[in-house]
């Protein structure tokens, strides 16, 4: 943009459209992201399991305290590295389709995303193949927070009667 150009109508319009966008994405992060960690008060599978492997009176019997810091890293990992992703690019992929192609879309991503991020902490793809019921239980809980946050974004966009004056 030059010095001398004044700035257009459009630009503005295209800014605030910009501004707006964002906020709608950041409402549906922050609302899908609370609803994740509310569905992490029904704990893992694998936490349950972790109460019950160690004896009484072994010395080691305490590890399991540390259970509720990894169901706490679980969360924010798959929040930020898999549902945030998966929201953004569905809604995006899916713009001028329906509710639904959105949620499919984001669903679709965020179980690529889940097994990529398994496979990486588990460190290789058969490890992960048989990690198959942590990755069933993460898609449920990330399903159903996917589907708030197409939800909001589409509520949030759609268009707004007219104000009578």
């Amino acid at each position: 943009m030059t010095a001398g150009r004044p700035r257009t109508a459009s630009a503005g319009s295209r800014a605030k459209r910009a501004v707006q966008s964002a906020a709608v994405h950041l409402a549906a992060m922050h609302l899908s992201g609370a609803l994740l960690l509310l569905t992490f008060l029904v704990p893992l599978t694998w936490t349950l399991d972790a109460y019950d492997v160690t004896p009484a009176g072994d010395p080691t019997a305490d590890a399991p305290a540390a259970v509720p810091l990894a169901l706490v890293l679980v969360c924010v990992s798959f929040h930020v590295l898999v549902q945030i992703p998966s929201g953004l690019l569905g809604t995006r992929l899916g713009r001028h389709r329906t509710v639904r192609a959105d949620y499919v879309l984001a669903v679709a991503l965020a179980g690529a995303l889940t097994f990529a991020l398994l496979c990486v902490a588990s460190g290789s793809a058969e490890a992960a193949v048989g990690a198959w019921p942590l990755w069933t239980e993460l898609m449920a809980r990330g399903a159903l927070t996917l589907a708030a946050y197409v939800w909001l974004n589409r509520w949030l966009r759609r268009p707004r009667p007219a104000a009578r004056g």
